[in-house]
């Protein structure tokens, strides 16, 4: 849950008269969720922000299943999805349920000949490789390389990056992606035990104000399917907002871990949470410190949930023959754990220099075509000692 912020310029109450210096008034959006009673942001539109001219037809993006009901772990090679030109068209979903849809991404080029908004879904952007600036009617906010960027549903976007080779891992989710409940206090102020800080978020900065009409394309996705809409107006016309509903950023390289005597749960990694899954952030740590510790994991069984992990960077210390850009899942209701000889050779190590993320749902997930295309197919033996 972001905090309160503000840009541009505003009227001293809300609801009320706030007039153009040239004559007429700015036009009033409130951007809510929850009907009116969840996290909400007012904002001040120099033209009306309902002016349609055109609504074409809708494209069908629903991810193409390959498993409905999965009981096999698995690694999915991510760095051998193909790179894309199009923003969207580069984006592969590869697990899904009604819930969640998590994916990866190799765009190109930026996203700036047309507009993006998801009305189905939050959406969790972690930047794998590139850098660049995301673009919003809210402002805009710089990123790069460990950058995750929470995009609430409805927000409209563009993204720019400033560099050809981009890799991104994503998560859209239909219940909306917070800061864990368990790190706020009552006021919703993130306590001291917290491993992250207000401090550490990237907040949306110079609000990029276009007062231009003309024909607009936003490609709104919608059930599955993305609806080209043209608006008279330039969507960023916004020349101030306030609340809590906006975009906002927060680096993995500003996540402070949690470490102990013996070997700490997944939950003390915990970076964000929704109704239907938790992310967590593996980390540079410290390994346990008790002198009979054994800081790889214990085997575990996953009976509430499937668990995928993305590995970004450094030595994955519990698994053999995993590699940067990979993601594996571990299906609800079989155990796992470390590797053959993983569990032997941590002891004695003093820490960790791992980069990853992890998703826990808390419903099974289905793999789609372009899921098994990635698919090493041996994963699931890799644990027979031979």
């Amino acid at each position: 849950m972001p905090i309160y912020h503000r840009l541009g310029n505003l009227p001293p109450k809300r609801h009320t008269q706030f007039e153009k210096s040239t004559g007429g008034l700015y036009h009033e959006q409130v951007f809510g969720t929850v009907g009116f009673d969840g996290m909400a942001s007012t904002l001040y539109h120099i033209h009306r922000p309902t002016q349609v001219k055109h609504v074409g037809e809708a494209l069908d993006v629903a991810p193409k299943i390959a498993v409905s009901n999965n009981l096999t772990m698995r690694r999915l090679e991510g760095f051998k999805a193909k790179p894309a030109a199009d923003f969207l068209e580069s984006r592969i979903p590869l697990l899904v349920n009604a819930a969640l849809t998590i994916g990866v991404a190799a765009p190109i080029e930026s996203l700036t000949t047309y507009f993006y908004k998801n009305a189905d879904a939050d959406e969790l952007l972690f930047v794998h490789r590139g850098k660049g600036r995301l673009r919003t009617l809210f402002g805009t906010i710089d990123f790069q390389y460990g950058d995750y960027l929470v995009i609430p549903r409805g927000v409209i976007y563009q993204i720019e990056f400033a560099t050809a080779d981009n890799r991104l891992f994503y998560m859209e989710s239909r219940s909306a992606i917070t800061t864990p409940k368990k790190y706020r206090n009552h006021f919703g102020q993130l306590q001291e035990h917290a491993p992250y800080c207000e401090r550490d978020y990237k907040l949306p900065t110079e609000l990029y104000t276009q007062d231009e009409t003309g024909d607009f394309l936003i490609k709104i996705k919608k059930n599955h399917a993305l609806h080209p809409v043209v608006y008279a107006a330039h969507p960023f016309d916004v020349v101030g907002w306030d609340g809590y509903n906006y975009p906002w950023g927060i680096s993995i390289h500003d996540f402070e871990p949690i470490t102990g005597r013996i070997h700490q749960p997944p939950p003390v990694h915990q970076m964000f949470q929704t109704d239907a899954c938790v992310v967590c952030s593996f980390c540079p740590r410290l390994y346990d410190y008790h002198p009979k510790a054994i800081p790889a994991p214990y085997n575990h069984s996953n009976i509430d949930s499937d668990e995928v992990l993305y590995y970004v960077d450094g030595d994955f210390m519990s698994r053999n023959s995993i590699a940067s850009g990979d993601l594996t899942l571990h299906p609800g209701g079989i155990p796992h754990g470390p590797h053959p000889g993983a569990y032997e050779r941590s002891i004695g190590k003093k820490e960790t220099h791992e980069l990853a993320v992890m998703i826990d749902t808390f419903h099974p997930l289905q793999l789609t075509e372009a899921a098994l295309a990635l698919d090493d197919g041996a994963y699931v033996s890799s644990w027979l000692e031979k």
